[in-house]
């Protein structure tokens, strides 16, 4: 008779399994909003967050894993916006082939770009993407005839096999699966050896350097992947609303994705989905106070920093542990 195998230890069990509940959290909070929703609204709403969570998610790799600030991200928003409207509208170009032509776009100039941006640290870092960001919006706002200008331009829908996609509650649910989906690579990708690198480099680069971790090569790596990241997102509010300006460029934009992923917590794959929504919600839940609706949106921005500083995610989870224990 073989021997039995010896038991799994629990600590290669654990990843797998926080892996499988971090899903299916995220599965629920796409599959049961839906239930009590009133109008096409929410749907809209709910699209939204979706959507831009695929770009907090691919920050939050670069900025909660590797610690590497970016404050120019809505550039590469603005590239897969601007890639579904301007090649299917001057070239003929598929709507779906325009995104990943977009995508590819935006790899290429986050790889060419980073290796001279991220031998940078601290807010030389910061200062350096912020210019890299407003160098691209300022791109789409003066080639007027390619962009449109500063009125931005049409987005043609997307068509799938002769069904066109639209409506706020067909984008909510492929804005879910695919936000689900980006999740699940993004965690894969924690787990894995470049994962590993990543976190090494966020706690001290000089000592991943003496343990043999490519610092520069590991930068480039998650620099590339938060671009697409970006990107897709970017391509997907395009075609969801039907019409881009180079504000999804934008600085406030760049300012409004890096404030999900700290609000929601950094190094947290469910804090950057739900930094997303508060940071899109919390506005369409303060309309009725009219002209100081941005003065209140700062001011709980100021208490979830001051009472949350680790991000709403991490904080509670901490909390619940101990509890717990």
């Amino acid at each position: 008779m073989s021997a039995a195998s010896p038991p799994v230890p629990a600590e290669k069990l654990r990843p797998r399994h926080d892996k499988l509940v971090t899903l299916v959290v995220l599965a629920l909070l796409v599959a049961l909003p839906p239930l009590v929703f009133p109008s096409s609204f929410y749907y809209r709403v709910g699209a939204i967050v979706w959507i831009l969570a695929i770009a907090a998610i691919g920050l939050n790799l670069l900025m909660g894993y590797a610690g590497q600030v970016s404050l120019g991200h809505a550039g590469f928003v603005g590239i897969g916006a601007y890639a579904v409207a301007i090649l299917p509208q001057h070239f003929g170009v598929h709507g779906l082939a325009a995104m990943a032509i977009g995508a590819a776009v935006s790899a290429l100039i986050a790889f060419l770009a980073g290796r001279p941006i991220l031998r940078l640290r601290g807010h030389y870092l910061a200062v350096a993407t912020l210019g890299f960001g407003i160098l691209i919006a300022m791109v789409f706002t003066n080639e007027a005839a390619w962009t449109g200008g500063p009125d931005g331009m049409r987005v043609p829908r997307l068509v799938l096999f002769d069904w066109p996609v639209r409506g706020s509650d067909t984008w909510y649910w492929i804005g879910g699966a695919t936000m689900i989906l980006a999740a699940w690579l993004a965690l894969n990708l924690v787990d894995s050896p470049t994962g590993r690198a990543l976190r090494a480099i966020h706690d001290s680069e000089v000592a991943a350097k003496v343990v043999g971790v490519d610092v520069g090569r590991y930068k480039l790596i998650v620099f590339v992947i938060s671009a697409v990241y970006a990107s897709i997102a970017g391509s997907y509010l395009a075609l969801f609303d039907g019409h881009i300006t180079p504000d999804a460029a934008g600085f406030l934009r760049s300012v409004e994705l890096v404030t999900m992923v700290v609000i929601g917590g950094m190094g947290s794959i469910v804090g950057s989905v739900i930094g997303t929504a508060v940071i899109v919600v919390l506005p369409q839940t303060l309309t009725f106070l009219s002209d100081y609706k941005h003065l209140m949106i700062g001011a709980f921005i100021m208490l979830f920093m001051i009472f949350l500083r680790a991000g709403i995610v991490p904080t509670l989870k901490d909390k619940l542990f101990r509890r717990s224990a």
